[in-house]
């Protein structure tokens, strides 16, 4: 399956985040895989910037490594959208979905901007699945909807 390249993620931070890591037993592929629950070739594809994670897999590997998605996804607060805040808290589509009481294809088309408007209480349930207060949503809703042309949300 091909995966859109996750916004701000930087395959650099990963692999420094694991050859860095205080723990020695950590600083192996084999073994941040093993504990991840994801084939070593999988990480090291990560690492080489070839593919790109799946969110709910990287969290599993963060997990691992005792660092945050925040270590190895890089955007200021101040740029992130709400496909950025479901990253950063691990989660996939569905699951923001099924926290927020939407349909799926509706939170993907708040994320991707193509919603004209954010009803307040949409904006609520968004906020509560998010674990983020409603202007943040308000304002990651906003920053979608602006961004440039051919920009990925």
């Amino acid at each position: 399956m091909t995966r859109r390249v996750t916004r701000g993620f930087d395959p650099a931070r990963l692999r420094r985040a694991r050859e860095e890591n205080p723990n020695p037993a950590l600083r192996t592929r084999a073994e941040v895989a093993r504990l991840a629950d994801i084939g070593g070739a999988t990480l090291q594809h990560w690492e080489n910037g070839t593919k790109s994670p799946q969110v709910d897999k990287l969290a599993q590997v963060c997990r691992a490594l005792g660092v945050s998605i925040e270590d190895v996804v890089d955007i200021p607060d101040d740029e992130m959208r709400l496909g950025d805040w479901r990253v950063r808290r691990g989660l996939l589509l569905p699951e923001v979905a099924r926290r927020a009481e939407l349909s799926i294809s509706h939170v993907a088309r708040l994320e991707a901007g193509q919603v004209v408007s954010l009803p307040v209480a949409t904006a609520e349930r968004l906020a509560a699945a998010l674990e983020i207060a409603v202007p943040e949503v308000q304002a990651a809703y906003e920053r979608g909807r602006a961004r440039n042309p051919g920009e990925p949300a």
